[in-house]
């Protein structure tokens, strides 16, 4: 990233880095994703292209290429004669079935990966972990995206390593992580999410499968209770996180 400037969107205010001139389509993705994770652009707010090349000093050009890896993210909507719109957040209804989903692909996944466990994935589980000693502080996403990379990192190294391309590219699609960190980050989660990480880690590596799944499977319950009390005071079912 460059020089951070400020930057003003349909009456939000931010402050974010300027994408550098090389490599110029990667910077712009990386200052839109920063942009909608932190607020700036609210949730179904349309993104004015015109008035974003502007700000950011780029070309339509970058943008609109970065406007469909976020829109392949699901972070973004294309809408006939519209537009671009950000996503809203998980609802209520989502944020389950989402669960639900990962409680059916997720310990399967580091069960199998237990079970023919090699050096070289216990090498790989290893130091993915070492990759992030500690869990960031700040609740902006320039804190947290060592976080998030390395979640996603993880669980789909777990996919991975269980060995069914399919169920690992069905659970890629879903881009979870980035979905549920960006309802909110606090650093207590992430110690907690980086502790549940060790044990499921030390699970596979022990090559017992019940015991990797449970880890795994504890884990998600435990991110899950995490984040359940976000909907308390949601209005209706399929309402977001206040």
């Amino acid at each position: 990233m460059g020089t951070r400037a400020n930057v003003s969107v349909n009456g939000r205010h931010g402050r974010v880095a300027l994408p550098r001139r090389q490599n110029l389509a990667d910077g712009v993705y990386d200052v839109l994703k920063e942009m909608i994770m932190d607020g700036v652009f609210s949730e179904g707010a349309r993104i004015n292209i015109d008035e974003v090349a502007r700000q950011l000093e780029v070309s339509q050009s970058p943008l609109r290429e970065a406007l469909v890896r976020l829109e392949s993210e699901g972070l973004v909507i294309k809408q006939p004669f519209r537009g671009y719109s950000t996503a809203p957040l998980l609802g209520k209804e989502e944020f389950e079935d989402l669960f639900e989903f990962r409680f059916l692909v997720e310990p399967w996944a580091a069960g199998r990966a237990a079970a023919g466990v090699t050096a070289e994935g216990i090498r790989l589980l290893t130091e993915e972990m070492e990759s992030i000693p500690s869990a960031p502080v700040g609740t902006t996403y320039q804190d947290y995206q060592r976080l998030a990379s390395h979640d996603t990192r993880l669980h789909d190294l777990v996919q991975h390593l269980g060995g069914n391309t399919h169920m690992r590219m069905a659970f890629q699609r879903t881009h979870c992580h980035l979905h549920i960190i960006r309802l909110t980050y606090r650093g207590d989660m992430g110690s907690a999410a980086l502790r549940e990480h060790h044990h499921v880690v030390e699970a596979i590596a022990s090559g017992d499968p019940d015991a990797a799944a449970g880890a795994m499977r504890a884990h998600l319950e435990e991110s899950r209770a995490r984040l359940r009390p976000l909907y308390d005071h949601a209005d209706g079912e399929g309402g977001g996180p206040v």
